[in-house]
């Protein structure tokens, strides 16, 4: 099994989850974080005065995955989030060792 974890931009969160839902993806954790890379944040105006906004505003989502799936699920993110221009997000792809499911007591396979 394999856990995914994709940083994107707040406005390409639907297109993503629905192109993970045609591929069969139907479970996910989506947080609303802030960060910044190359991107650098930016600067703004704030009643004449400027100042430096450093975080971001970028959707985190997480998914536990079976490893034969995570190229197609990898796919579809790319396919859907990636507008060509800096701050499109990142892919971060890790083991996981054992999933249980918290209700049932199933584990691994089963329990996503």
């Amino acid at each position: 099994m394999k856990k995914i974890e994709a940083i994107i931009k707040p406005f390409k969160m639907d297109d993503v989850r629905e192109a993970l839902g045609e591929i069969g993806i139907t479970g996910m954790t989506v947080s609303e974080v802030k960060g910044f890379g190359r991107q650098k944040g930016h600067t703004e105006l704030y009643r004449g005065a400027e100042y430096m906004v450093d975080f971001l505003p970028k959707v985190k989502l997480e998914i536990v995955i079976a490893s034969a799936d995570v190229d197609r699920c990898v796919e579809a993110i790319l396919s859907t989030a990636q507008t060509g221009k800096i701050g499109d997000g990142k892919i971060f792809i890790t083991d996981v060792v054992r999933v249980i499911r918290i209700r049932t007591g199933e584990e691994d396979q089963e329990a996503i």
